[in-house]
């Protein structure tokens, strides 16, 4: 079975972080993604708003460094519950569980101007350690590492002859 889910949008609003009783974090957000395509009546493109909850120190990442308008790209998997409402009426919320999220656009400086270059940009994912410029945490999904940019900070960085050493032809240390 395969559920896997990738969006791409902006926060609608500062996301919510709570606690369970148990003490784990959980964190609440909306994600405006736009269609495809523009309507035909209006010739706009209508948005999508999609609610998300993310756990554990994904849900503490994404309160500490994003906000109201950033770009987001969540990568996870779609769940459906179903409830009963306050007045008795049955509901069912559809939402994503993010176990991936990402910066979907460079980070401004502190005064507002140029942002940072390609290779500085900044992922976050459920497994490994600290990687070369993405956050991963222990206990995700998959294999998957975010190498932090294209090229470890160059966007298609030249390779040089001081990037390789010489071979010996002793093959007395390989163990076939």
């Amino acid at each position: 079975m395969l559920n896997h889910i990738v969006i791409m949008g902006r926060l609608t609003r500062d996301p919510e972080l709570r606690h369970t009783q148990s003490g784990i974090a959980v964190a609440s957000f909306t994600v405006a993604v736009d269609r495809d395509y523009s309507s035909r009546d209006s010739g706009e493109r209508q948005t999508d708003f999609i609610n998300c909850v993310a756990w554990r120190s994904t849900g503490e990442f994404i309160s500490k460094y994003f906000t109201k308008g950033s770009m987001i790209i969540v990568a996870g998997r779609l769940q459906v519950r179903s409830y009963t409402d306050k007045d008795g009426n049955n509901r069912t919320a559809y939402e994503i569980v993010a176990e991936n999220v990402y910066f979907g656009e460079s980070k401004r400086s502190s005064d507002g101007s140029a942002p940072r270059q390609y290779g500085d940009n900044q992922g976050y994912q459920q497994q490994g350690g600290y990687q070369q410029g993405g956050y991963q945490q222990q206990g995700g999904y998959g294999n998957n590492n975010y190498q932090g940019g294209y090229n470890q900070g160059g966007y298609n960085s030249p390779v040089t002859s001081s990037d390789f050493a010489a071979l010996s032809d002793d093959d007395g240390d390989l163990p076939f």
